[in-house]
């Protein structure tokens, strides 16, 4: 990731790579800035944060197929 500027891509790769990094840890940093002025990648964290927490307070267990679709849904399947 760049230092000073992220891409879309760089951020939302962070997003599902790095949920447990420290929050104040330089990748963070940085990934919270691009966040602030970029409205597609915060929808798009939003998505991830809910779908989230919907399955982690419901403790779902999910088919194979099901999850291939939510992968696909949520465009992480590449």
């Amino acid at each position: 990731m760049n230092k000073d500027k992220s891409s879309c891509h760089e951020v939302m790769n962070h997003i599902c790579d790095n949920l447990g990094e420290d929050i104040n840890s330089p990748k963070c940093v940085v990934f919270k800035k691009h966040l602030e002025g970029c409205a597609d990648c915060r929808q798009y964290f939003d998505s991830v944060k809910s779908t989230i927490s919907l399955f982690s307070s419901e403790r779902l267990e999910l088919n194979d197929k099901a999850y291939n679709e939510l992968l696909k849904f949520l465009k992480l399947d590449a």
